[in-house]
């Protein structure tokens, strides 16, 4: 009987793009077969806590908490670079210290990095489709725009401050800002976890390879909530080669961002990414 292993993901943009290429039988996993599921981001990184899910989609900003149950997979991976998050408010109006703010949730790396920043800001937490509303009526002083929202918000609201600024004044670098990645359960074997990931990097692959045609395909099936003019821009923002496997930048910017939330209390203790990840290199030990 075919294996089922399940690999929750978020309903935005990039992560569909980067995981559809299994979804259209382009990309098959060996011996296995993947079940989808379509959470928002806090919701997959509570349930990462609780360990729901074999693989699953996480923002940056959770993995110290579940780094013994799961282990950091080096693809579908998302930095921005010059761009990211957005802090926005009414036009014109002017913030206190302790402005009531919208967050997208308690674990998200914008959050995390926001709440370092503004230690005095009230913050709630709301799905990340609400918060521009939340603005506009009033409800909070402020909320982050995060996923394609960052793309095109209410004429009404303006930038008060991008999470890219405050990632740069926090890390002292320009280094690509970490926002969000996959995990996998320690439980699996280490050949079974390696064959798992070979094909999500392929599907990532595959992806960019023919991006036209599954972009194509995703607006026709009405899977993505933006139009092609945005899908373009978004996926040349956070789902492109630089989201196949982690660069040496990438992995620069994640044990910094790591350990600007130990120094400031958020964690437990600073961690280097590559120490985390899934040991490739059994396989050429075990078959070399």
């Amino acid at each position: 009987m075919q294996k089922t292993i399940t690999v929750a993901h978020s309903p935005d943009a990039d992560d569909i793009f980067m995981y559809y290429a299994i979804n259209f039988g382009w990309v098959n996993p060996e011996g296995v077969k993947f079940q989808n599921i379509a959470l928002d981001i806090e919701t997959l990184n509570q349930n990462a806590i609780k360990g729901t899910y074999d693989i699953s989609a996480i923002s940056f900003g959770v993995y110290p908490y579940i780094k013994d149950d799961y282990a950091l997979l080096t693809t579908a991976v998302s930095f921005g670079d010059g761009y990211g998050p957005k802090l926005v408010k009414l036009k014109g109006k002017k913030l206190k210290k302790n402005f009531k703010v919208a967050l997208s949730g308690q674990y998200t790396t914008n959050a995390i990095l926001f709440r370092i920043y503004y230690p005095e800001a009230r913050v709630v937490y709301k799905n990340f489709l609400e918060i521009e509303s939340a603005v506009l009526s009033g409800e909070v002083d402020a909320g982050v725009l995060i996923h394609e929202s960052i793309l095109h918000f209410n004429e009404n609201l303006e930038v008060e401050k991008e999470i890219w600024d405050i990632w740069t004044k926090l890390s002292g670098s320009n280094l690509p800002l970490p926002l969000g990645g996959m995990v996998l359960r320690r439980s699996i074997p280490i050949t079974k976890a390696i064959s798992y990931e070979e094909t999500l990097i392929k599907a990532v692959t595959v992806a960019n390879k023919n991006r036209k045609l599954l972009a194509s395909m995703l607006l026709e099936r009405n899977l993505v909530r933006i139009d092609k003019k945005q899908l373009d821009a978004y996926l040349d923002m956070y789902a492109n080669d630089r989201s196949i496997t982690l660069n040496k930048l990438q992995y620069e910017a994640l044990d910094k961002f790591f350990e600007i939330g130990f120094r400031y209390g958020v964690y437990d203790m600073p961690l280097t990414t590559c120490d985390y990840t899934i040991a490739k290199e059994y396989n050429n030990l075990r078959y070399g």
